[in-house]
């Protein structure tokens, strides 16, 4: 089957600090040809990483560039590889143009109506390239003018998903490949700002379950003076996990400022690298 898009693989702003925000997983435009080959339910792209470019509004009053994402995951998943790779061997992941949600239900009506490798290039092709293009000439020009570029990997996901982890996922989940993609003590310094939100309930970890994906991994390159970290956030922090997934402004307060205050932690460290 043929893919074509008519939408843009993303939305851009360019932002005067070292920092760039990425957002792989906020889009939630699907073809109509494609969509007609989804499940109902599929078409309600469920796992959406909803609202984040709202929670983090604060990233234009810091200086911070966004690169946000427009087409849903379940068209090419942005933080993945793009061959396809698992990110996370012998556990339970979703591929470059998943088949299946992380209900474990089927994305497709029916077998044939899923990607053949063909189709799956076109994707890559048309709408995960074009975004990775963007992301790394952004991360290359903010390293030329600054001497140093942060990227902030923002992501969140339901705080309970069986199929990937046991019980309730801590609310801040940073992720920095196990320390190989900032340089040494950052993500520590990120963890110890991300625990001040015990005070309003939250719960943080570093390299938990998640330990950053296909971005953070591949972008990050301290030794280059590229510092990624990826964020996975729990929804219930800020909004309705279950349709019709209402952005929570009362909540969403609770928590905005702490994470505010980790991208400011990034700001500050690639400021000082820069120097």
């Amino acid at each position: 089957m043929h893919f074509e898009t008519d939408r843009p693989a993303f939305e851009f702003r360019q932002g005067t600090a070292p920092v760039l925000i990425s957002f792989p997983h906020v889009g939630t435009y699907v073809p109509p040809a494609l969509a007609e080959r989804f499940m109902p339910d599929a078409r309600e792209v469920h796992d959406t990483d909803w609202h984040l470019p709202i929670l983090y509004a604060f990233a234009e009053e810091i200086g911070a560039s966004t690169l946000v994402a427009t087409h849903s995951r379940f068209v090419v998943d942005m933080n993945r590889p793009p061959d396809g790779a698992s990110l996370y061997p012998g556990q339970s992941v979703t591929g470059l143009c998943p088949t299946d949600t992380f209900a474990d239900t089927p994305i497709y009506r029916s077998k044939d109506l899923e990607p053949d490798d063909a189709e799956i290039a076109q994707r890559r092709d048309a709408v995960w390239q074009p975004y990775h293009d963007q992301l790394a000439g952004e991360l290359t020009r903010i390293k030329a003018q600054h001497g140093a570029a942060g990227l902030w990997d923002a992501h969140s996901i339901r705080s309970v998903l069986p199929r990937f982890f046991e019980g309730k996922l801590p609310d801040l989940n940073l992720g920095t490949n196990k320390g190989a993609s900032c340089a040494p003590g950052l993500g520590e310094q990120l963890l110890a700002e991300a625990q001040k939100s015990a005070a309003d309930g939250f719960t943080s970890v570093l390299n938990g379950r998640y330990t950053g994906g296909y971005i953070t991994r591949h972008y990050g390159q301290p030794a280059q003076n590229v510092h990624a970290i990826q964020l996975e956030m729990t929804q219930c922090a800020y909004m309705q996990e279950t349709m019709p997934f209402d952005y929570l402004p009362e909540v969403a307060a609770k928590i905005q400022p702490h994470v505010r205050r980790m991208v400011e932690v990034l700001l500050q460290f690639v400021q000082n690298q820069g120097r």
